[in-house]
């Protein structure tokens, strides 16, 4: 693979929608094909960047920012940038998609009964039973992107498959691509 520039691959759906697997599948790909990535996953920047962050629309709109602040700056000096966060609310990542040039916004798409039954760790159920405020989907808004450039619908394809039209988007978006193959044959008349 040959690249550029640096851009952004912005992953966002609701908890458990397979951000954080088709992200982390999409990195080693574009590692594989040796490109510069860093991955910035929700999780781990709500431990380390957003440390004190609570869930309120304030400081859920604050951790976006800060990891669209890190992507930006990483975007800008050559590197792919791979953001795996909820970000529930649309007007915050289309602030970040004015702000990153080559944004690139890829929605996890997952039924709620389906994402109940994936749960693990028993996160739905307890907040369908009250029992978590400010849950994103169930007690707050979760709003998906009205233009995506990518759409994974996660109960119906695999990572793998999501992760190839992520790839597929950006070769027809000129952000990655292989060279040509070599012509094999014989030697030209």
């Amino acid at each position: 693979m040959t690249m550029k520039k640096g851009f952004t691959i912005w992953f966002t759906g609701m908890p458990g929608a397979g951000k954080t697997t088709s992200a982390s599948l999409l990195e080693q790909r574009l590692r594989a094909s040796g490109a510069s990535v860093e991955m910035l996953d929700g999780d781990v920047v709500r431990t380390r960047l957003s440390k004190g962050l609570g869930f309120s629309k304030e400081d859920r709109d604050e951790n976006i920012r800060r990891i669209g602040f890190v992507c930006e700056l990483l975007s800008r000096n050559g590197v792919i940038a791979i953001a795996a966060a909820v970000s529930p609310y649309r007007a915050t990542r289309d602030e970040q998609r004015a702000r990153i040039p080559g944004f690139v916004e890829v929605y996890m798409e997952c039924p709620l009964d389906v994402l109940v039954q994936r749960d693990r760790k028993g996160l739905y159920k307890k907040a369908l039973a009250g029992e978590i405020s400010q849950f994103t989907g169930i007690s707050d808004p979760y709003e998906p992107p009205l233009a995506p450039e990518v759409t994974i619908h996660s109960a119906l394809e695999t990572p793998e498959e999501g992760v190839q039209k992520v790839w597929t988007a950006l070769e027809g978006l000129g952000l990655v691509w292989s060279p040509s193959p070599p012509k094999l044959g014989g030697l030209p008349s």
